[in-house]
């Protein structure tokens, strides 16, 4: 496991029991249209890549037969199953795994879900390759992320704060970046859906146990951005605090030709 993987796991096992509360994960528009598409289209098994704590995989459960809740980290896929099994679920499987080694067979899956997690991937490359793998032919892969603006400034400033805050964030993808590696793995891109993203500093900062030292790094940071940057990411104070800032993130949908 590289080291990098190794910062993954450290993170998020200190951190599980706050995902299940996060608002920004519980709910959202990227996951209330997942959750439509889902009861469209009768899928029979979904694999959720980078489960997190489980809110994918509990909002697809009354929509398909089977569920695999698959994760890295052992603490959070035991937030999750915890999680689930208490709201009355029991169609839903927990393998922990390696969202860059899929360890399952070719073709076992018609569907597979990755919501905000892959940002903490090294080899989106391989991901992709994976998931085109285990999933039958015409099946469907759903990717939830957050993105970085096409600008390159903009795009190097956001994945700038995100790294500051979180040290297992890897890389937030420009959408265009994510069309050629999906389609490059060979997928079909059915669509791509836009929403904005408002991270509310200190609900951000508390999930993951910010340092106090960090949090005014980041401060610091964002409030003496420039006047582009401000008015791109939408940098709101109150009382003279930082109070919020705007992101954006994507619900794309490919099919495996």
């Amino acid at each position: 496991m590289s080291d990098f993987k190794k910062t993954v796991q450290q993170t998020f096992s200190s951190a599980s029991a706050n995902y299940v509360t996060s608002q920004l994960h519980a709910k959202g528009e990227d996951l209330r249209l997942l959750v439509a598409e889902l009861e469209h289209n009768k899928y029979e098994r979904l694999l959720d890549i980078a489960t997190g704590a489980g809110h994918v995989s509990l909002a697809a459960a009354p929509h398909v037969n089977e569920v695999t809740a698959m994760d890295l980290t052992k603490e959070m896929l035991g937030t999750a199953e915890a999680f689930i099994t208490k709201n009355g679920f029991e169609n839903v499987s927990y393998v922990e795994g390696d969202a860059e080694k899929l360890d399952f067979p070719n073709s076992s899956y018609d569907v597979a879900v990755c919501r905000i997690a892959a940002h903490h991937f090294e080899r989106p490359d391989q991901f992709l390759e994976g998931a085109h793998r285990v999933i039958q032919t015409g099946g469907s892969l759903y990717i939830l992320d957050n993105t970085a603006p096409e600008n390159d400034d903009w795009d190097e400033f956001y994945n700038t704060v995100e790294k500051k805050r979180d040290p297992s964030h890897f890389r937030a993808w420009k959408k265009s970046e994510w069309v050629q590696m999906v389609e490059r793995a060979g997928f079909t891109v059915e669509r791509v859906q836009r929403f904005t993203k408002t991270f509310l500093f200190t609900d951000w900062c508390d999930r993951l146990d910010v340092p106090n030292e960090t949090r005014k790094e980041l401060t610091d940071l964002l409030l003496a951005s420039s006047d582009d940057h401000k008015q791109k990411f939408n940098i709101i104070t109150k009382r003279d605090e930082l109070h919020s800032f705007a992101g954006e993130s994507i619900l794309l949908h490919a099919v495996k030709n």
